[in-house]
């Protein structure tokens, strides 16, 4: 009797692990986006939802910049890749700031820690070899800001929030210019080679 109990509490155990396996806590930026999605969508259009999860994205993707470019200041070797790592954390850091302000006003709730992606790309750039870093990292950075200059666009032009269309439309020359950077970073980085 005593070892059936036994083995009955440990087939209980492994149910229980098991199934919390099967719920995995959500990432930040999931977390975020689903917190913002029962509060606005109870009283607000989906054009405002909308506009949240645009800040809940800008927001990883400005932490990525910040947490890459402080790696990169670590582990670039090219003097221009460590310019474009510290134009980076001071000018992310800068928008990220702007924009925590901007959300708390807006009762909109943004991550605190990179996505479950974002996360993964910064491990694998940590990975890396310092000879194998600048060029990854450039790159990287070339496409990134391509694809975010191409969201903040569509928000600071259909966006419903004019504070936050205000926003992404003061970033675009920004991002624009950060790419003009990270394309001359990785040129230099290619023409050392």
């Amino acid at each position: 009797m005593k070892n059936l109990f036994n083995l009955l509490i440990a087939a209980l155990m492994i149910t229980a692990v098991s199934c919390n396996s099967n719920n995995k806590p959500k990432d930040s930026t999931e977390a975020a986006t689903d917190t913002n999605e029962k509060k606005l969508d109870a009283k607000d259009s989906t054009e405002v939802v909308d506009d949240a999860k645009y800040a809940v994205e800008a927001a990883n993707g400005g932490m990525l910049e910040v947490e890459l470019g402080k790696l990169a200041q670590n582990k670039a070797i090219s003097p221009a890749v460590m310019k474009f790592a510290n134009m980076m954390v001071a000018d992310h850091t800068k928008a990220n700031n702007e924009l925590k302000t901007l959300a708390a006003s807006k009762k909109i709730s943004l991550p605190t820690t990179l996505g479950e992606k974002f996360q993964k790309d910064y491990d694998d750039f940590s990975k890396m070899k310092r000879e194998d870093f600048d060029k990854a990292y450039t790159d990287y950075m070339v496409k990134d800001h391509k694809e975010d200059i191409e969201e903040f666009k569509k928000e600071a032009n259909d966006g419903k929030d004019p504070d936050l269309k205000a926003f992404a439309n003061k970033h675009v020359p920004i991002l624009e210019h950060h790419l003009l950077m990270a394309q001359q970073a990785n040129d230099a980085v290619k023409n050392k080679k």
